[in-house]
């Protein structure tokens, strides 16, 4: 007999799994003069997140090329980068900057700083060294811990870096004589010989879960990056994010939780997010160090070696953002990897188009398909939904995590009544305190609690939410209002397309107008007209763009999956 879904209400759901003597059982706090529901059983601090990761001793933690480190091995490598940073004079509260590529030693760098109360900087792998002298200037970081390619951008600029005192790198192939640098590997050897390396006790420094622990730089998509301030519990906070919307799943289709199985295998992710992002970090890392997830680095991003990785490495989830996901459905060597590992694949960071749900579906139709919304802001995923709730709104970023809230206000900050569209308003406790010494910015963005996410949304009857489009992003075309992602949603339709961007474009009298980028699938023909024809028979004829053109390279995204809308407007000014 086939369940009816939903067995069970979203309210219904939450109840039955936050209630008292549940693992995620909810309390209220009071963070910064605000009452804040938060997990009762998450970690408090990111110190005992690590105590609970190197509980799973000689288990993998990272493959990256032909290199495996245990949670045991990484634990004593984090162990002696804190030693070394606190004989280098990193005290609580100290910034000590991390820019590499997703490497074994990011992690352990990571940790390093945290167990010694420093705060840490992550800085875009993706940055000019003007702009990593940036981001170490902005932070005031005393410590910067780069890779090999990280330190030649940043080498000329270490003189523009009056508080930066030590810079620790690793996979440094050149003998460096500079007083500021040394190699981390004197510290903690090269990857493959951690094993080797002693026990150290943990540093004797008091955490608390409103203490600083991170600087995440925002995209800078429409200015200057301001530099993100995380708590210990704006971090720990992700750890139960991922279980409980798996446990709500099986609650909707009336089907019991399993219980945790020790002697089950090990499971597998790829991460292909960068660490420095939220996304990579928070909703990723954070919650697999605490479950004992092996997770598979991949040195750059390529479609079919991720396929080759899924196969060799029996990966479970893949995902990151929608792009990774169409590249592995549409690319020529699908069907030629053995892919039956893959359970789940989850993306967020940019909005996904409604047929991406479907696709997958027929392709892997085994597989669980998950999609959220998050910012920087809010250390990762904030709303999240999957499987038979994400089928059947493909559109929806999904509901908040309970401990969350959301409300859409107008201009004036009045909330709205369901179904009303304005700016995305979330509380909740992986709401970062505010911006790195920028005070003014900080009280226009956080106000009593609850951050201005700059999105356009709407939620329906249940508190499922749909992104519409960002504020600074929505084009307004002789008084009427575009959405953009509404009319990205449109291309996406078409079959002919893989990827597509809707940017504004002067007019002398509309304002602006609606314009396309789009990038077709392989052996696709299609037109400029047919495109704006195919548009016109979905959307009202002021939306449909009125250029269309069309690359041939993957349109350009910061490493969070976001368009880069400014350099895409370019193409246009150029023509």
């Amino acid at each position: 007999m086939v369940k009816e879904f939903p067995a069970v209400s979203l309210a219904e759901a939450h109840a039955l799994l936050t209630r008292p003597g549940s693992p995620f059982e909810i309390e209220e706090r009071d963070i910064r003069g605000v009452r804040t529901r938060v997990w009762k059983n998450a970690p408090p601090t990111m110190r005992e997140l690590f105590l609970l990761a190197r509980a799973h001793g000689r288990k993998t933690f990272v493959v990256y090329r032909e290199e495996r480190v245990s949670y045991e091995e990484f634990a004593r490598a984090a162990l002696a980068i804190a030693e070394a940073l606190q004989e280098a004079g990193v005290r609580k509260g100290d910034r000590v900057a991390i820019a590499m590529r997703n490497l074994p030693e990011w992690p352990a760098a990571f940790f390093g700083c945290l167990l010694t109360g420093g705060i840490a900087v992550l800085l875009n792998a993706w940055w000019t060294g003007s702009e990593l002298q940036y981001g170490l200037n902005d932070s005031g970081a005393k410590v910067a811990i780069v890779d090999g390619e990280r330190l030649e951008r940043l080498f000329e600029h270490l003189q523009n870096c009056p508080a930066l005192e030590h810079v620790l790198v690793s996979r440094e192939t050149e003998e460096i004589a500079h007083p500021q640098i040394t190699k981390l590997e004197s510290i903690i050897g090269e990857v493959n010989d951690w094993h080797l390396l002693p026990d150290r006790p943990l540093p004797d420094v008091p955490l608390d879960p409103e203490d600083d622990a991170t600087i995440l730089y925002t995209s800078g998509t429409t200015g200057k990056p301001k530099g993100a301030v995380g708590t210990h519990r704006n971090s720990t906070t992700a750890v139960l994010v991922r279980p409980f919307g798996q446990a709500r799943t099986f609650l909707r289709r009336g089907e019991p939780i399993p219980a945790p199985d020790p002697k089950a295998p090990q499971k597998c992710a790829l991460l292909v997010v960068p660490l420095f992002h939220t996304t990579g970090c928070h909703a990723a890392m954070v919650p697999s160090l605490a479950a004992g997830v092996k997770l598979v680095f991949m040195h750059k991003w390529d479609a079919e070696l991720a396929m080759q990785l899924i196969e060799r490495e029996r990966v479970n989830n893949a995902g990151g953002v929608p792009t990774i996901a169409w590249q592995l459905l549409e690319h020529p060597a699908f069907g030629q990897y053995d892919l039956s590992s893959l359970e789940s694949i989850s993306y967020g960071g940019a909005p996904a188009a409604a047929e991406l749900v479907a696709r997958l579906k027929e392709k892997f139709p085994k597989v669980v398909a998950g999609t959220g919304w998050g910012m920087t802001e809010a250390s990762g995923g904030f709303t999240g939904h999957q499987a038979e709730d994400y089928e059947l709104r493909p559109a929806s970023c999904g509901p908040a995590f309970p401990i969350g809230e959301m409300k859409i206000v107008d201009a004036n900050g009045k909330e709205l009544p369901t179904g009303g569209v304005g700016e995305l308003w979330v509380k909740g406790p992986s709401v970062v305190r505010g911006y790195w010494q920028n005070p003014q910015v900080t009280a226009e963005t956080f106000i009593d609690g609850w951050l201005r996410t700059g999105d356009i949304a709407r939620l329906d009857e249940e508190g499922f939410c749909t992104i519409l489009d960002r504020a600074k992003d929505m084009l307004i075309r002789g008084g009427e209002n575009i959405y953009c992602v509404e009319v990205e949603n449109a291309l996406y339709e078409h079959p002919g397309v893989i990827d597509a961007a809707v940017v504004g474009i002067p007019h002398r009298s509309l304002g602006e107008e609606p314009a396309a980028i789009v990038v077709l699938k392989d052996g696709a023909i299609v037109t400029e007209a047919e495109l704006r024809a195919f548009v016109a028979e979905r959307l009202a004829a002021f939306k449909v763009p009125v250029k269309i053109v069309f690359a041939t390279d993957a349109l350009p995204r910061n490493p969070t999956g976001k368009l880069m809308k400014r350099q895409l407007k370019r193409l246009f000014g150029e023509q």
